[in-house]
């Protein structure tokens, strides 16, 4: 399982890599190898802000949909644009070019109650 050092991750399987005061925001691979093939992502709420924790969106693979939940706290500036005709790359590059969400964030501070890739290795196989 491929964990980045260079992001942070939330206990609900999202992952967001930190850009001053933006960020993008995903799934880890954690999750989508856990969801499946994913055929569908919606997210009804750029311009919106939410805390940390709230339902941002769902995302629907074969098998199951999932809520994707805010790993910290912002507004949405933008969903991929590749998601819509391409909602594999999720599955094919989770961190990459499969992003799901570009936010504006409201506190900076909050990343620190995230876990770093050693910590959400840790979680991951308990």
């Amino acid at each position: 399982m491929n964990i980045p050092s260079n992001l942070k991750y939330s206990n609900d399987h999202e992952w967001i890599r930190l850009e001053g005061n933006e960020a993008y925001v995903g799934i880890t691979d954690y999750a989508q190898s856990q969801l499946g093939d994913i055929v569908f992502v919606e997210v009804e709420t750029v311009d919106e802000t939410f805390v940390q924790g709230d339902t941002f969106g769902t995302i629907e693979a074969v098998k199951t949909v999932s809520d994707m939940m805010m790993p910290i706290g912002g507004t949405i500036l933008e969903l991929n644009p590749e998601l819509d005709s391409k909602p594999e790359l999720i599955n094919s590059d989770p961190y990459g070019n499969g992003w799901i969400i570009k936010i504006s964030v409201a506190d900076v501070a909050e990343i620190d109650s995230l876990m770093d890739a050693e910590a959400y290795a840790a979680f991951t196989n308990s």
